[in-house]
C-alpha cells in the first residue's frame, strides 16, 4: 500500500461512508487536545517505564509518581478535540483506544474499550481495591507541598507524566486501605491486556466481515502488538482496512487506503458525510 498525502481522501471516505464500522485510535489523535504523542513527525525518543521496573522497588514507584504528579495534573485539564467529538457523533459499532486519556469518554462516545486502561484510575497491587486518581493527586500534593510549582517547565509526555530526573525525596503513600503499592490502573509495557477487553474486540473486528464493514485507524504507528493484531485480523479476513496517521504505519501493507493527513480533519468530513 502507498502512503496517500491528505488531499487523497475522497475514497477513503467514499469506503467508510455507508459500512459498519469499527475504529482503532492512538495518540495521534489527542495531539489536538495538547497531549504530545509517542512516534509523530518530530516526537522525541521515549521508553516508557515497563511494569517490571515499576514492582523492582521504591526507587523507580518514586521516579513514577514524581513524573505522573506533574503530568496528570495537566493532562486531568485536556479536552476533546473536534475528531474525538466526530467519532462520537459517528458512535461506531465499537471504539478501540490505545489512549489512556479518557476523552474519547468525555467526548460521549456510546461504545467503547479502553485498552489500556485509564489514568484517571488507581489500582492497588495488594488488596485490588480501584480508586480515583484525582484523590491521590490530592494526597501527593499535601505529601510534596512546592513540588509542582517547583518543575512546572518540565515537558509533558503522553503517557501522562513528564520528563523530570530530579525525582529524589519525593513522597510517594501507600493505599489507604492495606498500605499496598499504587499504581495507575492501566496497562504498561511488559503487562498484558487483560483478555476480556481482547476478546471483546476481536469480536467486534470479526462481525465486520458478516457485515461489510471496516476497520478504522487513526492516529496510531501500529508500532505495539495490542493494536496492530486488530489491524491483521480485519485485513485477513477480507474487511478493508482505512488507516489515518501522520507518517507511515506498521499496517500500512494491510490497508486499502494509508493516509498520511491529519485526524481531526478526516474524522469530521467523514462525520459530516455520513450525515452525523
Amino acid at each position: 500500500m502507498t502512503l496517500l498525502a491528505g488531499s487523497a481522501t475522497a475514497p477513503a471516505l467514499d469506503l467508510l461512508v455507508a459500512r459498519p464500522l469499527v475504529v482503532l485510535t492512538g495518540a495521534g489523535l489527542s495531539t489536538d487536545s495538547g497531549i504530545p504523542d509517542y512516534r509523530g513527525p518530530g516526537s522525541p525518543a521515549r521508553t516508557p517505564m515497563t511494569y517490571q521496573e515499576f514492582v523492582s522497588g521504591p526507587a523507580a514507584r518514586q521516579r513514577y509518581w514524581a513524573r505522573s504528579h506533574l503530568g496528570w495534573g495537566r493532562m486531568r485539564h485536556a479536552d476533546p478535540n473536534a475528531g474525538h467529538r466526530a467519532l462520537a457523533r459517528i458512535a461506531p459499532e465499537l471504539l478501540i483506544t490505545q489512549n489512556v486519556d479518557g476523552l474519547h469518554e468525555r467526548a460521549g462516545t456510546p461504545r467503547l474499550v479502553a485498552l489500556h486502561g485509564r489514568i484517571a484510575d488507581v489500582v492497588c497491587l495488594g488488596c485490588r481495591t480501584t480508586s480515583a486518581r484525582a484523590a491521590l493527586q490530592d494526597r501527593l500534593t499535601e505529601l510534596n507541598p512546592g513540588f509542582a510549582e517547583r518543575y512546572a517547565a518540565a515537558a509533558v509526555r503522553p503517557d501522562g507524566d513528564v520528563d523530570l530526573d530530579e525525582t529524589g525525596g519525593f513522597v510517594v503513600p501507600g493505599c489507604e486501605h492495606c498500605g499496598g503499592i499504587l499504581k495507575p490502573d492501566v496497562v504498561f509495557f511488559g503487562e498484558n491486556v487483560p483478555a476480556s477487553r481482547v476478546e471483546r474486540c476481536y469480536a467486534a473486528v470479526d462481525a465486520l466481515a458478516d457485515s461489510g464493514g471496516a476497520l478504522l485507524v487513526a492516529g496510531s504507528s501500529l508500532t505495539v502488538m495490542s493494536g496492530f493484531r486488530f489491524v491483521r485480523r480485519a485485513a485477513g479476513a477480507g474487511t478493508p482496512v482505512v488507516i489515518v496517521n501522520r507518517g507511515a504505519t506498521r499496517g500500512d501493507a494491510h490497508a486499502a487506503y494509508a493516509l498520511d493527513t491529519g485526524c481531526s480533519e478526516f474524522l469530521e468530513d467523514l462525520a459530516a458525510r455520513r450525515g452525523c
